[in-house]
């Protein structure tokens, strides 16, 4: 694969796993979106790092060597830190979007790092980097750009900057994003009739307000439209599990007993 080729080319030694397409097995129990195996590799071959591709290639979710995994938020802080120490992170800036870890962003103010947020999906974070010429910006879910190197997300592309920022600092993935204490996230999908005039909905706004006075500023609630459904998605991160659960339910109750 190229991914194996390339690796290979830098002289790391590399265990390939899931490289056998037939044409339909794309994804199955593989890749970014299923990295259970992965994690197991990596801790039976003691291995430094490992990647996990999607189908296209334009994601990368890592694994450290403890096995744990390493979503898009820490990738942006790891590179993000090692270009800012390298004078090369223009204005200190990093591109995100809105469904970014709050634990990312409070990793990012200890560390002096600025960041923009923008909608969910990696054109309308390239969009931002062009207009100011930002260097670094990405997803959660894996979609890194490097902008002096590429236009879009590219899974290998990150990989290879992984391993830079690993060797130049000469210090584990895992050290490298200890810093960012991801917060519990829950998101639920509401089906509405009008999704639009439920986001313009004032009893929704106030009780939005309400709720996140309650958190104190150790978490947050993102009421959003979906994109291509008649959905709303409600997702609150908080410090518990159990607070995440409860704000989306009394978010999501308002929502439907008002038959918005």
């Amino acid at each position: 694969t190229t991914a194996l080729k390339m690796l290979s080319s830098l002289n790391a030694e590399v265990i390939s796993m899931h490289d056998e397409p037939n044409g339909v097995n794309i994804n199955t129990k593989c890749g970014s979106t299923h990295p259970e195996l992965l994690q197991q590799a990596v801790i039976k071959h003691q291995a430094d790092v490992g990647f996990a591709f999607d189908g296209d290639a334009d994601r990368l979710i890592a694994v450290n060597h403890r096995g744990e995994l390493v979503d898009g938020d820490k990738i942006l802080y790891a590179c993000g830190l090692h270009l800012k120490a390298k004078n090369l992170l223009k204005d200190n800036m990093i591109v995100t979007t809105v469904m970014s870890n709050l634990g990312l962003y409070k990793a990012f103010k200890q560390a002096s790092i600025d960041f923009v947020q923008t909608q969910v999906g990696d054109k309308y974070v390239y969009e931002q980097m062009v207009q100011k010429d930002y260097k670094l910006g990405g997803e959660q879910s894996g979609h890194i750009i490097f902008k002096d190197h590429a236009t879009t997300g590219d899974g290998l592309l990150t990989a290879v900057k992984i391993l830079e920022v690993m060797i130049e600092q000469n210090k584990s993935l895992d050290e490298l994003t200890k810093s960012v204490e991801i917060f519990p996230q829950l998101l639920k999908n509401v089906k509405v009739m009008d999704k639009f005039d439920v986001m313009e909905n004032v009893e929704l706004k106030d009780k939005i307000k309400e709720l996140e006075e309650q958190l104190h500023g150790n978490g947050r609630i993102l009421v959003r439209p979906s994109g291509t459904e008649p959905l709303v998605r409600v997702m609150v991160e908080a410090s518990s599990e159990d607070v995440c659960h409860q704000l989306v339910n009394e978010v999501v109750d308002l929502i439907q007993t008002k038959g918005l």
